[in-house]
């Protein structure tokens, strides 16, 4: 591996002996979408998984993992939660509340282990990428080895056709 700074979810990653390759690209400030980090990474966006954190009314915080092409359904998303309902957390306390910025969010080491919800898309790629915790870096690793990391509920949460 070359002088690429170790984040926490790829310490997490180590410590579990999973295995896993860092890719790196340039960010733009001006878009951090999903789309843009296939553009520039060269990562096909059906392999780009996001992470989306919500509010259940019942559960508190929760992780979505879905495709970087997808909209979360927060209908499904509450239902598989246990949840009435669910929504987005505003964007102010997502740095409070995960440690993370938006476009660097990952399903691995938040300030808080939350419970994380898989799109169950993800299980019909070979490998996904997923946030290191930084802007800029991207884990790909196999999408089980990801689920046994943050012991994910897998589960269909997202709709296709996304523009971020």
């Amino acid at each position: 591996m070359s002088k690429t700074k170790k984040t926490n979810a790829a310490r997490i990653l180590d410590g579990l002996g999973i295995a896993y390759d860092i890719k790196t690209y340039d960010v733009d400030e001006s878009d951090l979408s999903a789309v843009h980090v296939a553009q520039v990474s060269g990562l096909a966006i059906e392999t780009i998984f996001k992470t989306l954190v919500a509010r259940g009314d019942k559960t508190g915080i929760i992780m979505a993992v879905i495709g970087g092409g997808d909209e979360l359904n927060l209908k499904a998303l509450a239902k598989a939660s246990g949840n009435k309902s669910v929504e987005m957390i505003a964007l102010k306390e997502l740095l409070p509340l995960t440690g993370y910025v938006r476009g660097g969010c990952s399903p691995l080491g938040a300030k808080k282990n939350y419970p994380v919800y898989l799109d169950s898309r993800a299980l019909t790629q070979e490998k996904i990428s997923i946030s290191a915790g930084l802007r800029g870096m991207q884990l790909v690793l196999k999408p089980q080895d990801l689920v046994r990391a943050v012991n994910a509920t897998v589960c269909a949460i997202a709709e296709s056709g996304a523009t971020q």
